[in-house]
């Protein structure tokens, strides 16, 4: 009796483990480890197509995080999506012409902002706007480009024909 009491508190052991491994892993793979910035600032940049950009999304600069996508909204007077970067307090020396991309991981991969630092010597402030941008490519509009490219030389050739 007392070998079987044993066991069975050793695989109510396991399995408590076991699931808080998986209840780790679901945090890693979700962003949400780190549930605060510790000491940050805010940046804001302005898209005309953020694509799949999501908040918590990383912020890196030369392949290195540096922040995350704290926020994403649509400015309905100039028609374009407005994200605002948290980055963390020890990135603070971004020339104030640093320009904002967004990319792929990957080819489907999920989507993240990359900065390109300047040259000027003035320096980006808590608040401040990132001015240059360049949107998300949206592989939907890359396919129906080359293929309404493509019926459109077909076409000419076609006539070209007659």
């Amino acid at each position: 009796m007392k070998q079987t009491k044993t066991t069975e508190l050793l695989v109510g052991v396991f399995i408590a483990a076991g699931i808080a491994a998986l209840f780790v892993l679901a945090m890693k793979v979700s962003n949400l480890s780190s549930f605060s910035q510790a000491d940050g600032y805010t940046l804001t940049a302005r898209f005309e197509n953020v694509g799949g950009l999501k908040v918590r999304s990383p912020v890196t600069v030369g392949g290195v995080r540096v922040g995350r996508v704290a926020h994403i909204d649509y400015d309905s007077g100039r028609f374009e999506a407005v994200a605002t970067l948290e980055l963390d307090s020890k990135y603070n020396q971004f020339p104030d012409d640093t320009s904002a991309s967004i990319y792929t991981s990957g080819l489907l991969g999920e989507q993240y902002i990359a900065l390109e630092p300047g040259g000027s010597e003035d320096l980006l402030g808590d608040g401040s706007e990132i001015e240059l941008t360049q949107s998300a490519l949206v592989l939907e509009k890359l396919v129906s480009k080359f293929l309404f490219s493509k019926a459109a030389e077909d076409n000419t050739s076609a006539e070209a024909g007659e």
